[in-house]
């Protein structure tokens, strides 16, 4: 089936882009400015969409996301350092940002005749993110059924939404993903800060799956007390 990918670059939506292609339906990848303070990670979807070889769109929400409140992703708030089972984590919630940019992709699946939108949400979301949460992708994909009714028919496709980080990596291990070109730290410096909540599940990750972890981290030991 004809299938677009939400990918930001990061680790688990670069890595959803290769399990669709070879699956072979992968049609189309598609990321958000949505004024991220690592919005380096474009560079890595980008890269992803080239090896690939398929179209890839990144649409400018930056606007919209400016009046959704406070975040660390797109403000000034300090980035947290810790695990995301933290109440800190708080912090970087865009609140809505999964629905909007679904919405977005489902609307493009539909100019483009495609059959499926991917997402890579996956379990390791679900204590802080409520728009990563199994419920949330059944009703998100009922929604769009009721909202295409009659224009298009289109499945959301989210296979890691019950897997764990570690199981990610396995998956993109087997797939042969270019893991040293994703991007995973919110703070966006030279390189991964290995402090973030996203970093330390990256690293976490690479550690539990027992791969080799490609990246280059400012700090490699603060995720094991994190």
């Amino acid at each position: 089936m004809s299938t677009l990918v939400l990918c930001s670059g990061g680790l688990d939506s670069v890595t959803l882009a290769y399990k669709v292609h070879a699956e072979g339906n992968l049609s189309y990848l598609l990321s958000f400015d949505y004024g991220q303070r690592h919005k380096k990670e474009l560079n890595f979807a980008e890269k992803a969409s080239s090896a690939l070889g398929v179209p890839h769109e990144i649409i400018d929400i930056s606007n919209l996301t400016k009046i959704l409140g406070s975040s660390a992703l797109t403000d000034s708030t300090p980035v947290p350092d810790g695990h995301y089972a933290e109440q800190s984590m708080m912090t970087t919630v865009v609140p809505n940002r999964n629905p909007i940019m679904l919405t977005i992709a489902f609307a493009l699946a539909a100019r483009e005749n495609l059959q499926t939108v991917a997402a890579a949400v996956h379990a390791g979301d679900h204590f802080i993110y409520p728009d990563c949460r199994p419920e949330f992708v059944d009703a998100f994909k009922e929604m769009q059924l009721l909202a295409l009714d009659g224009v298009s028919k289109i499945d959301l496709y989210a296979p890691f939404v019950g897997s764990s980080k570690a199981d990610i990596v396995s998956v993109g291990s087997e797939l042969d993903v270019p893991f040293q070109e994703t991007w995973s730290c919110y703070k966006g410096l030279e390189r991964h800060c290995g402090r973030c909540g996203t970093c330390v599940e990256r690293l976490e990750a690479f550690h539990l799956a027992g791969i080799d972890d490609p990246t280059s981290y400012d700090d490699t030991e603060f995720w094991k007390t994190a």
